[in-house]
């Protein structure tokens, strides 16, 4: 089948799907996290497993606790996410978007014609966040295209539309956020996934050395363009969420990538503990060990090598 018709078609069976009553798919959301638990998923493993490195203070039964609460999270956030995407965004905000805190810093920010990266870790839900920032304005945002074409496609289909410019995480990438940038314009970038090896520097995350990317601070550094931290926080059970909008540390557009991506690495990490259980937690953030340390990918175990 046709890509571009694969996608249309998975479209239309997410608009059906994201149509039912909320309570039904909050339960949807719920019984899906409990499975994870209950056949030990990837998803369950992967959260364990760094919640083990990131909160090692936590006693067996409170980081139980915390993993099955984060993983409800996750569920539900994948299901908003379906929501968000089968609707127009300007309804989204309207009836979603309950509080907004800091947003006159982004449009002065955006006034000033310097140029704005928003920094936007995995936190609450990240795809409303997209959607007020095209709200503002046009946005390129950097994503990591999936190997998968009408997996590509599905997502030019959810993500496009008025002001938003995807850019893929490839090549050609940088060049073109240093373009957006030098016209004044503005770019979102999710700041804490892994880089490939040599595009990133290790650096603490949650106590942990984390190979974590410079391209903030090296567009930044260059464009002299304002950087913000960006994040839509989930403060009730039927889709309500606050918009936040907070300067970074200067030190993230250091000219020193160590310095840089510490600063950087330590927003984050504020960030991430407003509310543990919002952080997504299910992704192998430390796999990649510092060269020389005799350290060992940590997520891999004699089942389950990868």
């Amino acid at each position: 089948m046709n890509p571009h018709r694969k996608a249309r078609l998975v479209y239309r069976a997410t608009t059906l799907f994201a149509r039912l009553p909320w309570p039904l798919l909050r339960g949807f959301a719920r019984a899906l996290a409990w499975m994870w638990v209950r056949l030990d998923a990837r998803e369950s493993r992967v959260t364990r497993r760094n919640l083990e490195l990131a909160y090692p203070e936590l006693d067996a039964p409170a980081r139980d606790r915390l993993q099955r609460d984060l993983l409800r999270s996750t569920a539900l956030q994948a299901i908003e996410t379906l929501r968000l995407w089968s609707r127009k965004p300007e309804d989204n905000l309207r009836l979603y978007l309950k509080e907004r805190h800091g947003q006159a810093l982004y449009d002065a920010a955006l006034a000033s014609g310097k140029g704005v990266i928003v920094a936007a870790p995995h936190y609450g839900n990240w795809e409303l966040l997209n959607q007020w920032l095209a709200s503002r304005g046009q946005i390129a945002i950097v994503y990591k295209p999936p190997e998968d074409e009408a997996s590509d496609a599905f997502l030019q289909i959810v993500r496009g539309g008025h002001n938003v410019q995807q850019v893929r995480a490839e090549g050609p990438a940088v060049r073109q956020l240093f373009k957006v940038l030098k016209d004044g314009g503005a770019t979102g970038i999710l700041p804490d996934q892994q880089p490939k090896a040599g595009d990133g520097v290790f650096v603490p995350f949650f106590g942990v050395q984390a190979l974590t990317m410079t391209l903030v601070n090296r567009l930044a550094e260059r464009t002299g363009a304002t950087v913000l931290y960006g994040w839509c926080e989930r403060i009730g059970p039927d889709m309500e969420f606050a918009l936040h909008i907070e300067p970074t540390d200067p030190a993230v557009a250091d000219p020193d990538p160590q310095v840089a991506a510490t600063a950087l690495n330590a927003g984050i990490e504020r960030i991430a503990r407003r509310d543990p259980a919002q952080y997504q937690w299910t992704y192998k953030r430390y796999t990649l060990r510092p060269p020389g340390s005799g350290e060992e990918d940590p997520y891999a175990t004699d089942e389950h090598p990868h």
